[in-house]
């Protein structure tokens, strides 16, 4: 018989239960009314965390706690609300439960805001070769790498070694490859040469790979020429409209026949949805969980997508939406005012998506900026990414404490934050 996970009984109220702590899941339960409803979230991590930073941690500029916020102080003065930490397994449809690895919880209504995944495209050697950036623990584990690298490259026997070392192949012309390939390069120009006065940084190189024609495809062309002007400006080789075939450390691969020499591969190449077990096969599609205009899963009156996995096929979006925050966060509120409705006896508003534009830093004093019609890139963008940045932060201390980092490191080009911890046994520290 199955266990049933221990969480208070809803009594007159309907239950929802919503799997996923991210973006659109969180902003969904900060929205719902909890005097209509009882609100379990379930999440494998007892904390947010807040994604367009994470290469802000892995090159040492802000505190993994400044991103991240635990879901239980989000919700202390909430009554009706249950966060419990536990993976979900799968689910029961036909007895409106979700199996988790704590036990059975049942539902009435059912969000799945699970997001999304690193994308290999089925080459299943690179995750176990090369450094994701999806969570803050593979934050940490680029930092580390990275500041591995440099001390690696003070014991290095000969000029090969140092330039394998030194070399660093960030796959993925997207905005986080972009922003970690600025922030490199930054760090090559003001930090590291006064970290490591004995190397030669000359030697070090930064490679950013991307399959796409240009980089940030999903954004304007000319915030795409500006970006790749800036990198190239900054000392980042492109290699576009190019993919990687293969990497057998240290030797990476690329379609076009080049041969790159490195320790040290980043992949942020590309996302798949992480998908969830017991939903029938034609609730799918390209991985996502298909939804109509009120996030009704296909075939589904009581379970509901929002975010990265929630794929929305209408006239106005003929591929679906982006797999970005600003999608996830204005579906988490319509859904949320949906269901509120219902327990009103109110009727419901179909979804539509505005778009609010796009940002992207490529290093100090400079970023992107696409905002309707108005395109734009330089100081100015880069301020407004900074602002906007700090606004979105979960939590007021993380706010202060993000933008006394950031003024900090604009006033004195340096934040002390390249701390090597590393855990008791890691293979990365310690390969054949």
């Amino acid at each position: 018989m199955s266990q049933i996970a221990n969480i208070p009984d809803s009594g007159s109220k309907k239950r929802l239960v919503i799997i996923g702590g991210g973006f659109a899941g969180l902003e969904l339960a900060k929205k719902i009314n909890k005097s209509h409803y009882q609100v379990v979230l379930i999440d494998k991590n007892n904390y947010y965390q807040f994604q367009p930073l994470f290469y802000q941690v892995a090159t040492g500029g802000l505190e993994p706690s400044s991103i991240s916020y635990p879901h239980r102080k989000n919700f202390q003065k909430n009554k009706n609300f249950h966060f419990r930490m536990c993976e979900a397994e799968c689910v029961e449809a036909e007895n409106k439960l979700v199996k988790t690895n704590i036990g059975d919880i049942t539902y009435d209504y059912l969000v799945v805001s699970t997001g999304c995944d690193t994308n290999y495209f089925g080459n299943d050697s690179l995750k176990e070769s090369t450094f994701a950036l999806k969570t803050v623990s593979e934050s940490l584990l680029l930092r580390n790498r990275i500041l591995l690298s440099f001390e690696e490259a003070l014991n290095a026997k000969d000029d090969k070694e140092l330039r394998e070392i030194l070399s660093f192949v960030i796959v993925g012309g997207g905005a986080t490859g972009v922003e970690l390939a600025g922030a490199l390069a930054d760090m090559k120009k003001s930090i590291l040469p006064k970290d490591y006065p004995e190397i030669d940084f000359s030697k070090m190189e930064i490679h950013l790979v991307d399959a796409s024609p240009r980089l940030l495809f999903a954004m304007s062309e000319k915030a795409s020429e500006n970006a790749a002007k800036t990198l190239r400006g900054r000392g980042v080789i492109i290699h576009q409209d190019i993919s990687v075939k293969s990497y057998n450390k240290p030797c990476v691969e690329i379609s076009d026949g080049t041969h790159l020499y490195t320790r040290n591969v980043f992949w942020v190449a590309g996302v798949k949805p992480n998908s969830l077990k017991g939903l029938e096969e034609t609730a799918y599609n390209r991985g996502r969980l298909a939804v109509n205009e009120f996030n009704q899963v296909q075939g589904y009156d009581d379970i509901f997508a929002i975010g990265d996995t929630a794929l929305l096929i209408s006239d106005n979006s003929p591929k679906g939406h982006p797999q970005v925050a600003q999608v996830a966060l204005q579906m988490a509120k319509r859904l949320a005012k949906n269901l509120n409705n219902t327990a009103e006896g109110k009727s419901w508003d179909k979804f539509s998506y505005i778009d609010k534009g796009s940002l992207a830093t490529i290093g100090r004093n400079a970023a992107v900026a696409d905002l309707g019609k108005f395109r734009f890139g330089g100081w100015f963008a880069w301020w407004l990414w900074l602002w906007v940045h700090i606004l979105s932060i979960v939590g007021m201390r993380n706010k202060v404490s993000v933008f006394i980092d950031w003024v900090w490191s604009y006033l004195n080009y340096d934040v002390s934050l390249r701390l090597f911890i590393r855990p008791k046994f890691n293979k990365m520290y310690k390969e054949e």
